[in-house]
């Protein structure tokens, strides 16, 4: 006797034992009855035994067919209850959510960002993958990212097929550390003039629109060091090294974290951020929920910052 059983075979003679009709277990299988006679028979082939007798108009068990489903009733009811035990394992699990982040986004604003999609009664687990725009493209296009968190949008020869969503966009506010022995007797922004500054590498959009704002003004400061992460970038800004900026939305978050002061804000250089998706239309919830507040909440005018767009605000002197 081959000692490896068919359980689809046990299964049926396990349902029969239970109806003790054919006709009943095939009705109830929605299988036909010369289906289920053949499978239970092809199972007491594989024992060598027979586990059905007619009893009247019905079954009957033989005693090893009692036996036998003795140990099919503890399989197959193991069986409910692992397949319970599962849906109500994956029922309180959260689900995925993987977010890609452009490596010059402020993580401030990242997190800013993602935060509704925390507070949704359907839970997430939010993973986080930071990388440059066009690297971050393929995974979106290979569905390992949910969205892409972006200072810039998709460039418009890219070839996956994917859709922007404008989220808002913000002034800039130039941070220093204290006791900075930056001039706070000249007017911001003529103060940039010479001073240290620490800026992101070229790849960064921002970059080159600081650097023609500056330019117009005919102010130059002296370039200390370029960064490919604006965290580490305010690290080193904190640390004295240089002035550095970051988005007028997420100063006071700036000045609490990193123990800096605000030597001056711009409208006139904007950031603008993004959510990339393959969705022409937002139907996710948790990319919904990041959209709508960002609209409504993030992105809104700071009334400290100088009022009207476009115009470049100096904070008083304290």
């Amino acid at each position: 006797m081959n000692s490896r059983l068919n359980y689809k075979h046990l299964y049926y003679f396990w349902i029969t034992a239970q109806e003790n009709s054919l006709t009943r277990t095939a009705e109830r299988l929605h299988l036909t009855p010369k289906t289920i006679c053949t499978q239970i028979q092809q199972l007491e082939e594989r024992l060598n035994t027979k586990l059905l007798e007619r009893r009247g108009r019905g079954l009957g068990l033989t005693e090893m067919g009692r036996m036998v489903f003795d140990y099919a009733d503890r399989i197959f009811s193991l069986g409910e209850e692992l397949s319970d035990a599962i849906h109500r394992q994956t029922t309180v699990q959260s689900r995925r959510f993987s977010v890609g982040i452009t490596d010059f986004l402020p993580k401030l604003i990242a997190y800013r960002l993602l935060q509704p999609a925390l507070d949704l009664p359907e839970q997430f687990r939010i993973q986080c993958h930071e990388d440059r725009l066009e690297n971050l493209i393929a995974s979106l296009a290979s569905h390992q990212l949910d969205l892409i968190l972006s200072d810039c949008p998709l460039p418009g020869d890219t070839p996956v097929r994917a859709f922007n969503h404008l989220l808002g966009e913000s002034g800039i506010s130039f941070f220093a550390a204290k006791g900075d022995s930056t001039n706070s007797a000249v007017e911001f922004p003529q103060s940039l003039d010479g001073a240290p500054i620490l800026m992101a590498t070229i790849h960064s959009a921002m970059r080159g629109r600081l650097a023609g704002w500056l330019n117009s003004l005919g102010i130059h400061p002296k370039l200390v060091a370029e960064f490919d992460d604006s965290a580490l970038m305010k690290v080193f800004g904190q640390a004295g090294t240089g002035i550095f900026y970051a988005p007028t939305v997420i100063e006071n978050e700036v000045v609490k974290q990193y123990q800096v002061e605000i030597i001056g804000r711009t409208e006139e250089v904007r950031e603008h951020f993004y959510v990339i998706s393959l969705e022409r239309h937002l139907s996710h919830p948790a990319v919904k929920a990041i959209h709508n507040t960002a609209r409504h909440s993030l992105f809104v005018p700071n009334p400290d910052s100088g009022g009207e767009r476009g115009k470049m605000a100096a904070l008083p002197e304290s």
